[in-house]
């Protein structure tokens, strides 16, 4: 990742990712990531904000050199998962004199994950500043974004927040801010969906706890630097919000063709009754447009066929990942095919118990379906209908 500055004394000093593909092995990366470290001389004490994923410290130790970076007093470690945290212990092995900065519960996951020494922690509180000299750290705790132990660190004099995952975009580019705002958005949505949706509660109380500071900059640990940080602040407040659209998400597979038939009819009603319909075929789909596409979506209906009893593996997995991610959805049902019995809807309820929904008429339908099973699908759709029509204006 080449030197870049934000602003006088203020660099982004971490690494680009292009080719990354997969996160956690389980996030797929289309655009590839970026590892935001920042480093920030003040007059007296020089900081960094995060590091960077460990295959990627070589390129932070690079920008590092060529600022001559030779003392670096405070590590601040916003959050402890490995991507931000990983080469603290070589920065702190290079840097001898260096502290990390962070939350107590912070603290205890970095001495279990990266085995850092009790000595080398400074112990900071909600609300606690700080001094490099001309310029003021302040810390602002936001548990549960994602998880239980993160903050956000905001530069007073400069009025920027370093957010760490929040407000974040697995994207690779080389621009230090935002300039190509509706793909910004549309991966920061996805990164939303994927990581912060089934936090949206904390998420929404944080929003308006850091909104006090008067922040011009947002720069957070992934993706770009946002100077009008209004424009993912407003889109946030919208993902987080009760609102739903006049959407379904329709996740399918199909073993034999039954499945599959019956879900081009049932497109075809829900179109005719003008409902945005997002099919997804689970055995080709990318997980990440899924989660996005349920970020805003009124109902999910899953398609099914019947195996051994139960849904087939891929709508369990894709039904496992629904209830991890705990959207905002209202209506929920099946549809699929069988060859002689199951318990297919019960199996599907019984893996979405984090979600407040209401189930609709199910359509199960033995062999391939018929003309009164389609207009079984034909009622189900106008259900859908009217549900819609009572909640969205």
């Amino acid at each position: 990742m080449a030197l870049q500055e934000l602003k006088k004394g203020i660099y982004s000093v971490g690494a680009k990712d292009w080719d990354r593909r997969i996160f956690d092995e389980l996030i797929p990366l289309p655009d590839g990531t970026s590892y935001n470290s920042y480093l920030i001389e003040g007059g007296k004490k020089t900081a960094l904000i995060d590091t960077v994923d460990p295959e990627k410290k070589d390129e932070l130790f690079t920008n590092l050199q060529k600022l001559n970076v030779e003392k670096i007093d405070y590590i601040i470690a916003n959050h402890a998962e490995q991507d931000h945290s990983g080469s603290i212990p070589e920065l702190l092995a290079k840097y001898t004199d260096a502290k990390v900065v962070t939350n107590q519960k912070c603290k205890l996951f970095l001495q279990d994950l990266l085995h850092i020494q009790e000595n080398k922690f400074l112990v900071i509180k909600d609300g606690e500043t700080l001094s490099l000299g001309d310029k003021t750290l302040e810390f602002i705790f936001t548990p549960w974004v994602h998880w239980p132990e993160t903050m956000t660190t905001y530069l007073r004099e400069d009025k920027i927040l370093f957010s760490c995952d929040f407000f974040g975009s697995h994207l690779a580019t080389s621009n230090l801010f935002v300039k190509n705002i509706p793909k910004v958005i549309e991966d920061a949505k996805r990164y939303y969906a994927e990581i912060m949706m089934p936090f949206r509660i904390p998420v929404r109380k944080n929003i308006e706890k850091i909104q006090a500071l008067g922040f011009e900059i947002i720069a957070p640990s992934h993706g770009p630097v946002y100077d009008k940080p209004e424009i993912i602040i407003n889109a946030y407040k919208d993902w987080i919000s009760d609102r739903v659209e006049n959407e379904v998400v329709l996740p399918y597979v199909s073993m034999h063709g039954s499945t599959e038939r019956m879900v081009s009819f049932f497109i075809d009603s829900l179109i005719e009754k003008g409902i945005k319909v997002r099919p997804f075929n689970l055995i080709k789909t990318d997980l990440g447009q899924l989660a996005t596409a349920l970020v805003d979506a009124a109902t999910v209906v899953i398609a099914t066929p019947t195996v051994l009893s139960g849904p087939h593996p891929a709508a369990v997995y894709a039904v496992s990942i629904l209830n991890a991610l705990k959207p905002k959805t209202k209506f929920a049902s099946v549809i699929g095919s069988y060859g002689w019995g199951g318990r297919t809807v019960e199996i599907i309820k019984a893996n979405l118990i984090n979600l407040k929904l209401e189930f609709l008429t199910p359509v199960l339908i033995k062999g391939f379906p018929k003309e009164d099973n389609f207009l079984s699908l034909e009622k189900l759709a106008e259900e859908i209908y009217l549900k819609h029509n009572e909640i969205i204006n």
